[in-house]
């Protein structure tokens, strides 16, 4: 059996998500579908993450094991026919035997995009969160500092998720502006559900007086969801970037 490697990218406007869901059209629904209909055999995907619904991903990563001896030239021509518009398959290869696209990731970058301007702009509809106050993101940059390190980050996690722990590190954060575009990266170990929503939801209430700017820190000490801010909307928030090298982070 050979083991596929898939690296993807999608608009997730179109999806409910990644993972399969009954009467629902999902990213991975699609997947399946169009290396079932190429490789003529079912497969399993293995995926580095599971997006919600309207989130982006501009590189996403999966994994499946088939007996099938067809070249990941072809196979990469031949998904790229099939799938939707909104997904593209980036590259394709073949894998060594143990590599798991979740348990082998040894990191993950997100973006979070605000178009901050008191309209909209329908280039970006479902593709950022319009947000039409004022925003000070060297505030939030400078309070975004204190994510960074390793932390439990329970206050940061979506009641109900079930995990072994929300003990995560985060390497790096930043909010940078580019004229009316704000955009918050963050690059961990690992994130919880919903975890960079609600860290940008938070820099938000700080943005508006709602939370002190120099809260972060003790709401991540008492570990209590409802200390932290709103849950910010989907459309803004992207996987950019999968690691699975220790220290590809740190390149620039």
């Amino acid at each position: 059996m050979r083991n596929i490697k898939l690296h993807l990218q999608y608009d997730g406007s179109a999806f409910h998500g990644w993972q399969v869901q009954p009467n629902a059209d999902t990213v991975e629904s699609q997947l399946k579908a169009a290396i079932d209909r190429i490789l003529h055999e079912p497969v399993r995907l293995q995926s580095c993450s599971r997006t919600d619904s309207g989130v982006h991903a501009l590189d996403f990563c999966c994994n499946f094991k088939t007996a099938s001896d067809i070249s990941v030239e072809k196979l990469l021509r031949g998904l790229n026919a099939v799938l939707p518009q909104q997904i593209a398959v980036t590259r394709c290869e073949t894998a060594d035997e143990d590599f798991h696209a979740r348990y082998s990731c040894k990191g993950k970058c997100y973006l979070y995009r605000i178009w901050n301007a008191k309209t909209r702009n329908p280039f970006l509809l479902d593709r950022a969160l319009l947000y039409p106050f004022a925003l000070d993101e060297k505030l939030l940059d400078s309070a975004a500092q204190a994510y960074v390190g390793t932390h439990d980050f329970a206050a940061f996690c979506a009641a109900g998720a079930s995990v072994k722990t929300t003990v995560r590190t985060v390497y790096s954060c930043s909010v940078t502006r580019e004229e009316e575009m704000v955009t918050f990266s963050v690059t961990g170990n690992g994130f919880l559900y919903n975890m960079v929503r609600i860290m940008v939801g938070t820099l938000l209430d700080i943005n508006e007086g709602k939370l002190p700017a120099g809260s972060i820190p003790a709401i991540l000490a008492q570990k209590d969801r409802t200390l932290a801010g709103r849950t910010a909307r989907p459309e803004g928030l992207y996987l950019a970037r999968v690691y699975y090298e220790d220290g590809e982070w740190n390149e620039p």
